[in-house]
């Protein structure tokens, strides 16, 4: 039977950086990997500084991106078992529950770099009492954020159309109109001109800044 849930560890998968964000195309096609490397960074910080959230597990097998997530104060561990993301994210909630066996645990989306901490907070909150739940993406049919409550087998299903994957696997979904960072992930141009409208982390603001295209996206 599941808990409420009193405490979070999140995880947060990473891409090997040179194979990350192919979707976002031009202008952004030679920059793809800083641009990944600054979602991730701003993501896992923003979820460190969440209420609730005691721990931060990075999955990543890109040895630049794990030495800075370290930096910023998450546990890194390998892809394992290097299959897919969806075993990568069981496996780093295998390594979250066996160091804080009384929390929830959930996979975040890396590519959020709008993240607000005291929105993730409010999703958190309101995903306490099911055992499973889910926070869909802005485009609509993703997932950015899927959570299990202790004493609940954390059951990722992200890839094409995981709301609905998610929604049958008996996930109850969080919504509210004050999630808006939680849900705006960055797959193409698009997205990450709408993560500039909300806001996006220091990281990569100072990467957009120093590329000189933070102006046309705002």
């Amino acid at each position: 039977m599941s808990r409420e849930a009193q405490c979070w560890v999140l995880v947060v998968p990473v891409k090997r950086l040179d194979l990350a964000k192919t979707r976002l195309g031009p202008p952004y096609d030679t920059v793809r990997a800083q641009l990944a490397l600054a979602f991730a960074l701003d993501t896992t910080a923003a979820a460190l500084a969440t209420s609730g959230v005691s721990e931060v597990v990075a999955v990543t097998d890109d040895s630049q991106a794990a030495a800075r997530l370290r930096e910023l104060g998450a546990y890194v561990v390998p892809d394992e078992p290097d299959s897919g993301l969806n075993p990568a994210l069981v496996h780093g909630a295998r390594v979250a529950a066996s160091r804080h066996p009384g929390c929830g645990s959930g996979a975040l989306s890396g590519d959020l770099p709008s993240l607000d901490p005291v929105e993730l907070a409010h999703a958190l909150s309101r995903a306490a009492t099911h055992e499973t739940s889910f926070v869909r993406d802005a485009e609509g049919s993703g997932t950015t954020l899927v959570l299990a409550t202790p004493g609940s087998a954390l059951k990722p299903a992200f890839g094409a159309a995981s709301a609905d994957r998610h929604t049958s696997a008996g996930h109850v979904e969080i919504g509210g109109r004050d999630l808006q960072t939680v849900r705006q992930d960055v797959d193409t141009a698009a997205d990450l001109q709408a993560a500039v409208r909300l806001g996006v982390g220091p990281r990569t603001a100072a990467l957009l800044s120093r590329l000189g295209i933070d102006e046309e996206l705002g």
